[in-house]
């Protein structure tokens, strides 16, 4: 699954805490996930997920040595920002990468635990309705919903989207699945980190798009 593990997330030190840099480097080859899901409509969250990666990247490159994790900008940003704080800056831009995030870790999970639509085993609908429904649901008003609900209906067979993230080799199931979960193993620590930091410092919204 080369597409993956060229990329790999550094393990997370003992305390979690999330360097920038390597956060940012990791981080920049995830849009390139969502060709693999065929549908026009996931170019919406691909595009959210770039924009928000530059603006953090924005922030961070101002003071690398400030800015040196993901929570020196958030505690910055408070300061900085009083009552329109965390609806703010990289703060709210971190906040909407996180959920996208967190659905690439949802749909990946659940292909790696087997989960699957018994009457159609080679169809991922079930893997990608479960990520967008953990991850960005919630966060999305009706017509959004409306619109990502099409998608899902679009999403592609298994075989096709695995050999995508494989970026076109003829790889076997079960090694393509293996791979997944070996990405899996720092790229979940690290999503779980970043919620983590958000309900620690009481920076997550609900409000929806």
């Amino acid at each position: 699954m080369a597409l993956l593990l060229d990329h790999q997330f550094t393990e997370l030190p003992a305390d979690h805490v999330v360097d920038t840099k390597l956060f940012l480097e990791s981080v920049s080859h995830i849009p390139s996930f969502f060709d693999c899901l065929g549908s026009k409509v996931f170019t919406l969250i691909k595009s959210d997920i770039n924009g928000n990666i530059v603006k953090i990247k924005g922030v961070y490159l101002k003071d690398p040595a400030k800015y040196a994790t993901l929570q020196d900008i958030l505690e910055a940003e408070r300061e900085a920002n009083g009552a329109e704080w965390p609806k703010v800056g990289a703060t709210l831009a971190l906040m909407w990468l996180k959920r996208g995030l967190r659905f690439i870790q949802v749909l990946l999970q659940s292909l790696a635990d087997g989960e699957k639509d018994e009457n159609n085993p080679n169809l991922i609908r079930v893997n990608v309705t479960k990520a967008y429904e953990e991850a960005l649901k919630k966060y999305h008003g009706w017509i959004v919903q409306k619109i990502f609900k099409t998608a899902l209906l679009a999403a592609p067979y298994k075989s096709d989207f695995l050999k995508a993230l494989s970026k076109g080799e003829e790889v076997k199931e079960e090694d393509c699945l293996a791979n997944v979960r070996q990405f899996l193993v720092n790229y979940t620590a690290t999503v779980d980190a970043i919620y983590e930091m958000y309900t620690t410092l009481n920076a997550e919204l609900d409000y929806t798009v």
